[in-house]
């Protein structure tokens, strides 16, 4: 096999994986040395000569003359007799060169040689896959779903790049089909044992973040900011956006008529529920804003410890919370601040004694009823001892109402 074939017989793997020319050589070069190094223990006697242009490459040995019957090593050293057949000027001490045809490695060596490029070949293949997803990460990326396994689904590009796609890295509600294509952003990239390994991610805040910058064209030329994202993937988020120019409405522009804009990133994150807020840098403004629509009395704001006081009535607690407490966190998350919330009662809250009846047998609520005590603060209102004299309960059973009635209406 001459020095064309073999770098011809690699031709496909060089189209297929679209190394060039000139990294092609490298490796060739770069592999002839490693073989050298194999069959010799070293190639500091060799000189290899790559020629990117004619597609050629030329091994030359590097031997020292020596005088007749002195050579210790053949591979090495060559004796003076010899070097002056082949130039009469020779002499003892000076180096000969001679060129080593790929053919005279033997069949084996040439195997080995194949063998040596195909894994540098791949290497170089990982390695500049590494790089280039190294710098795509949080970039968005399209897959087709390949396998679907119990812990991870794996997914293929265009281009035939694997992406792993983790279980707690999927929305909720999330359900795939084979040959079906998703979104998703670069989350990592690492070695795995020798190959890359591309973990992708739906939900990472960023991938909100550029879903955004997808649908709504001020963001991504720079008019509207994109201050802040935080989500609870599948169920709710908040974003946080602001302008340069005080005259264009960063909320509207990105929710569109109608929801028209936001629209589409929603459907993509399975229906996440998503609030739009204009950001601020005033902290009490900002935490009001977080929290959304809902009625605040007074906020207390510790710049020290990033820590908020929200004073809000009995009526909007649960608003201020959200289901599962998803309003506050998120909130808490956008603003920077921990967020506790004080209960204001007002004179004429109060709750009926009927909508305790799940914790208080009914004869009980009847007992008081029948002395007028009605609602849970005309219980409350009353010392245990007034009690005994108004209704026929044991003491015992008065003081564990008064208990249910604190932990229930007062806390």
């Amino acid at each position: 096999m001459d020095n064309i074939a073999l770098i011809e017989s690699f031709g496909d793997f060089k189209d297929e994986k679209g190394i060039s020319k000139i990294d092609l050589m490298a490796i060739i070069e770069d592999s002839l040395k490693t073989l050298l190094r194999k069959r010799f223990d070293s190639d500091d006697h060799f000189d290899v000569i790559v020629n990117p242009d004619k597609g050629d490459f030329q091994i030359f040995l590097n031997k020292t003359i020596v005088e007749d019957e002195m050579s210790e090593d053949d591979d090495l050293e060559i004796e003076i007799t010899e070097a002056k057949k082949i130039d009469p000027t020779f002499e003892v001490g000076e180096d000969f060169t001679m060129e080593i045809p790929v053919a005279q490695l033997g069949r084996r060596n040439i195997l080995t040689l194949k063998q040596i490029l195909a894994t540098k070949l791949q290497e170089h293949n990982n390695a500049m896959l590494y790089e280039q997803f190294r710098d795509r990460i949080g970039e968005i990326v399209i897959g087709e779903i390949h396998h679907i396994r119990h812990k991870h689904v794996i997914l293929l590009d265009d281009e035939g790049n694997e992406f792993i796609l983790p279980k707690e890295n999927q929305i909720p509600s999330d359900f795939f089909k084979k040959g079906e294509n998703i979104r998703a952003i670069v989350e990592t990239v690492d070695f795995k044992g020798s190959k890359p390994q591309i973990i992708i991610s739906r939900t990472a805040p960023k991938f909100l973040e550029k879903l955004l910058e997808l649908e709504i064209p001020e963001i991504q030329d720079g008019t509207i900011m994109l201050k802040k994202a935080v989500r609870i993937p599948g169920e709710k988020a908040k974003i946080a956006v602001d302008a340069y120019d005080d005259r264009i409405d960063p909320v509207g522009a990105c929710v569109g008529v109608k929801g028209s804009r936001i629209h589409g990133v929603v459907r993509e994150l399975r229906n996440e529920n998503i609030d739009v807020i204009q950001w601020s840098k005033n902290p009490e403004i900002m935490v009001k804003r977080a929290l959304g629509n809902v009625t605040i009395n007074k906020i207390e704001i510790n710049e020290d410890t990033n820590y908020a006081l929200v004073y809000t009535p009995v009526e909007e607690i649960s608003k201020v919370i959200g289901k599962q407490g998803q309003n506050i966190r998120l909130a808490s998350w956008l603003s920077g601040y921990e967020i506790d919330v004080f209960r204001e009662a007002s004179e004429d809250d109060d709750v009926d004694l009927r909508e305790f009846n799940d914790d208080i047998e009914q004869w009980i609520l009847d007992e008081f009823k029948k002395v007028g005590l009605t609602t849970a603060k005309s219980v409350l209102d009353k010392d245990t001892a007034s009690l005994l004299n108004m209704v026929d309960l044991e003491e015992e059973t008065i003081d564990d109402v008064k208990r249910i009635l604190r932990e229930e209406f007062e806390d």
